[in-house]
């Protein structure tokens, strides 16, 4: 199997990573050089600066990972010439015409795709939606998903004002780039109905994006929470918390662990991840997903309408606090 990276930063050379350790070999990588890691991991692959050029090789597919403003300059062409698709999140910067014409590719073309949320993968968020599906802690009720990060810490190689995740231009922002736990929220829960926002750039970082929201979910189950995320808390720190009508949970992403109430037996029960678990994990699990899709068809993980409906959640956010008005979503985009 042929495959194309476009975008060479940190998730680019983790995908490359584990293509390696997967056993793939026929790597073919499309960049502009403006990566700001060492050049020395890349230097035994063909490189291609030109997307016509690198489409001309024929890859059977292309893991599209440069900057989210960026994404279906890439996504677009390479759908076109068939080639199967494994498309970071979030599928674009915001919600636009160019959607429509990745999907008709994608249809027409009738790739496989694979959209980066990484977190489907994880094997105790696993088990945790498992436990909810099973009704063992009752009829889900409220959430709190909480997701701060320390920006400037979070790629400690690069000025953290030039990164993606803090430029406006390339489709940055807290929303954008901490988008999962809206992913997941949905992957557990089901559809949202309405959201409500609250997102300013608040703390002292040299950014223009906004690096605070505070996000209120109505789901259509009736399961009512918020999401926070920001890029300024030190250290960082991500959970989930979940109240049902029979108990409640906690996942912790630090230790990987979740911690569930059963109120009835008035116990509790921890599901901890493999003893070996690290993050890497879940982005070799994602890639072997996407290897076998591509080899021998669906269902995605993480499909294409998943990546489109999350966008549009995104794309919510921004409305709502831009408007302050409560926004209701759209059915799911298919």
């Amino acid at each position: 199997m042929k495959i194309l990276i476009a975008g060479l930063g940190s998730i680019g050379r983790r995908h490359l990573r584990n293509l390696l350790a997967l056993g793939e070999r026929d790597i073919l990588l499309y960049r502009t050089h403006h990566s700001t890691l060492p050049e020395d991991e890349l230097a035994p692959f063909p490189v291609e600066t030109d997307l016509k050029m690198a489409l001309a090789h024929k890859p059977d597919a292309v893991i599209v990972a440069n900057p989210t403003a960026l994404h279906l300059a890439v996504a677009i062409p390479a759908a076109q010439a068939g080639c199967h698709l494994l498309l970071e999140k979030p599928v674009a910067d915001k919600v636009g015409p160019d959607l429509n014409a990745l999907r008709t590719a994608v249809n027409a073309a009738g790739v496989e795709t694979l959209v980066g949320f990484q977190f489907r993968f994880h094997p105790v968020l696993g088990q945790v939606k498992a436990v909810l599906d099973a009704g063992k802690i009752g009829r889900p009720l409220s959430f709190r998903a909480h997701w701060g990060e320390f920006l400037p810490g979070w790629h400690p190689w690069e000025d953290y004002r030039q990164s993606y995740a803090a430029r406006k231009d390339l489709g940055g922002g807290v929303v954008n780039t901490l988008c999962h736990p809206l992913d997941y929220l949905r992957w557990l829960f089901g559809e949202v109905g309405s959201l409500f926002a609250h997102t300013g750039q608040v703390s002292d970082l040299d950014i223009d994006v906004e690096d605070l929201a505070e996000i209120t979910l109505r789901f259509e189950s009736g399961v009512i929470g918020s999401v926070h995320l920001d890029y300024f808390q030190q250290p960082p720190a991500h959970w989930l918390e979940i109240t049902g009508t029979g108990g409640r949970l906690r996942w912790d992403n630090d230790t990987g662990i979740a911690k569930v109430y059963y109120a009835e037996e008035n116990r509790w029960e921890e599901i901890a991840p493999p003893g070996d678990f690290e993050r890497n994990a879940l982005f070799l699990a994602e890639m072997a997903h996407f290897l076998a899709l591509v080899r021998g068809g669906g269902p995605s993980r993480c499909s294409l309408a998943d990546g489109i409906q999350s966008l549009i959640l995104t794309s919510a956010v921004h409305e709502a606090a831009m408007l302050g008005v409560m926004v209701e979503i759209p059915p799911q985009f298919d």
